[in-house]
């Protein structure tokens, strides 16, 4: 498995990590505790040690998923990573969401931060946290002074690691010299950061953590129109999988396809690969939901793709219109 450094922090982690937010159910149409399980210990079997998660996958199930199925194993040899800042048990002046009967508000106020560290420690059954993150800037807290919160928390050793997530460009620099990782929504139909955040990570030595890198699915490749979604499965309804985007995808992922059929791998596999193939990329975070994924996502670690391979896929996101083209035609 390919190892990568978060920041400057010392953590060696794996470079493909368990996302965890599907496990939690919430926006992905329900959980399965047992098959959740069983993936996360096949993760770690398959030689993949960062788990991420987030109180609010599952309002707080995630977590309890994960702690479940770490128990009983050497703790320095997980890295877990969550995060804070969004509460469903209180009011805050800003609403992130209603979802699932649940307001959910943004807060990075230095006790709730702390507080909802040691709630995650009680889910997680662990004493400490190795990565710890801003889930999304709260637009009532200075960002600098949230990351000057969490640096404190690692100088008590409840941390190892501080990072941003969804930051902006501007929230991202003033912190930089504070904080060990960015992690941000990134993949092949999602390129964004090449222009902003990750060049900063670049130049600050900071670990830049794709999420979404097969894109919520589209870019395993097996999802077309006749694909049909549950109501509390967040892809149901949404624009990215209207039939328009659907064969777009399809029409690009054509010679990535090729060439998986060529390598006998999975095509999501490859994605996986070339994502961390990017310049600045250090990690990429593969939902996973059952064994079969657990394994494959960690093959993705241990995959070398050649220049010329790289080239292909290299040419089919150029060929990308974008999600926005799509939906303004």
């Amino acid at each position: 498995m390919l190892k990568r450094s978060i920041g400057t922090s010392g953590i060696e982690s794996s470079a493909v990590a368990f996302g965890a937010w599907a496990i939690g159910g919430w926006k992905w149409g329900g959980s399965d505790a047992e098959a959740s399980v069983a993936a996360i210990r096949a993760s770690l079997d398959s030689g993949v040690n960062l788990i991420d998660t987030a109180p609010v996958y599952g309002f707080g199930l995630s977590e309890e998923l994960v702690g479940k199925a770490i128990a009983g194993r050497p703790r320095e040899d997980i890295i877990v990573a969550t995060k804070c800042g969004l509460v469903w048990d209180r009011e805050t002046p800003t609403l992130h969401a209603n979802s699932e009967g649940r307001d959910i508000y943004r807060t990075l106020e230095p006790q709730s931060i702390r507080a909802e560290l040691l709630a995650s420690f009680k889910r997680l059954g662990v004493d400490y946290v190795d990565l710890y993150q801003t889930h999304w800037p709260d637009p009532e807290a200075d960002m600098r002074a949230v990351a000057e919160a969490m640096h404190a928390l690692k100088a008590e050793g409840l941390v190892r690691a501080i990072g941003f997530c969804n930051a902006s460009l501007d929230q991202l620099t003033a912190s930089a010299d504070l904080l060990d990782c960015d992690q941000e929504r990134y993949s092949l139909l999602d390129r964004k950061r090449d222009s902003d955040n990750l060049p900063v990570c670049q130049s600050e030595e900071l670990a830049f953590l794709a999420y979404s890198p097969i894109a919520q699915g589209l870019l395993t490749g097996r999802i077309d129109s006749k694909r049909e979604f549950p109501e509390s499965d967040l892809r149901h309804g949404n624009p990215r999988f209207a039939p328009r985007v659907l064969d777009a995808v399809q029409a690009v992922l054509a010679p990535v396809k090729a060439l998986a059929r060529d390598r006998g791998v999975p095509t999501e596999r490859l994605v996986l690969a070339w994502t961390l193939a990017q310049p600045g990329v250090s990690h990429v975070l593969a939902g996973t939901r059952n064994v079969e994924q657990a394994e494959a996502n960690a093959a993705a670690g241990e995959l070398v793709l050649h220049a010329e391979e790289l080239d292909v896929i290299d040419h089919a996101a150029a060929a990308w219109p974008g999600f926005e083209s799509l939906l303004q035609a």
